[in-house]
């Protein structure tokens, strides 16, 4: 499986702050070290480019990020502290979507270790996301023909806000979000299918429901590529998750996932999402499952 990853995927942000930005590096080593993806299939994407951005982002936005000039209220919004090395990680996680979409088109599965920054929308970041790489990512391959229909497959237990927000009433984009009912964003836009959890929700239940959700949305919606939004605070140690889905429960979500795109013959981009448990080992774990599974599932 080919992957996309940099070392400016890490920026320094505060040993104290809750966003786990070491978790990036960790995962990168742990997937070599076992053997899981190997160095020659790992690709250091470039910087995305501002006319690429701009196909998601105004050009307020974009100019006021890119120099530094977003409002203290805006960076309180975006929950991270803005420094030039944060812009760069930004565009550099959005072009390591891109180019992981060109890698599953052409072998049916890759990989980002990072992005599935979903709550950016095109005037503002927030909720830890910058820069929509989804969303960039579509856009760009809708430009260039390589695709026409896509489903965004957001298993994170927070809402894709943005997603929701950027493909509304876009008949050739399939957003489907499974969240936590009452956790973050406070008001839910609307997906075209949105299944939200109560709080405690466990294995059994939420793997039937997304069971349920795949079949539905493979059955009504063929798309020409898959974006899986694997992020594991379902976790029940996690931070800001409110669910109670064990390193097991997260295992199987992420296999019922590449087993329908592979059924439905439909090639699939993993990004992370969020993560944030207590201790990060598990974290690093969870998200390592969702590449081994990916490899096993797709014969890698």
């Amino acid at each position: 499986m080919f992957v996309s990853y940099a070392t400016g995927y890490f920026v320094e942000i505060g040993e104290t702050h809750v966003f786990p930005m070491h978790k990036f590096p960790l995962i990168h080593q742990q997937l070599l070290a076992e053997g899981t993806i190997h160095s020659s299939r790992v690709i250091e994407p470039d910087l995305a480019r501002p006319e690429d951005i701009l196909l998601v982002h105004t050009r307020d936005y974009w100019t006021r990020l890119s120099q530094g000039q977003l409002t203290s209220q805006e960076i309180r919004k975006l929950g991270l502290p803005w420094s030039p090395a944060l812009v760069r990680r930004s565009q550099l996680a959005t072009q390591g979507t891109l180019n992981a979409a060109r890698y599953a088109l052409a072998e049916g599965i890759a990989g980002n270790i990072a992005g599935g920054t979903h709550h950016a929308f095109p005037d503002h970041g927030e909720g830890f996301c910058v820069l929509n790489d989804i969303a960039v990512a579509v856009r760009v391959l809708q430009r260039e023909g390589d695709v026409e229909r896509v489903a965004l497959i957001d298993c994170d237990v927070h809402q894709g806000n943005g997603n929701a927000a950027i493909f509304a009433g876009e008949a050739e984009v399939f957003t489907f979000s499974m969240h936590g009912a009452n956790n973050y964003p406070l008001r839910k836009l609307t997906s075209t299918l949105d299944v939200e959890l109560p709080d405690g929700t466990t294995d059994e239940p939420y793997l039937k429901l997304l069971e349920a959700s795949l079949e539905q949305i493979f059955s009504c919606f063929k798309p020409d590529l898959v974006f899986y939004l694997a992020g594991v605070d379902p976790y029940y140690k996690d931070r800001f998750g409110k669910l109670a889905l064990t390193i097991r429960g997260l295992r199987e979500r992420d296999r019922l996932v590449f087993k329908a795109c592979q059924r439905a013959g439909v090639p699939v981009t993993i990004t992370l999402s969020g993560g944030y448990a207590i201790p990060t080992d598990d974290t690093v774990e969870a998200h390592c499952n969702t590449f081994r599974v990916g490899c096993e599932v797709f014969g890698y």
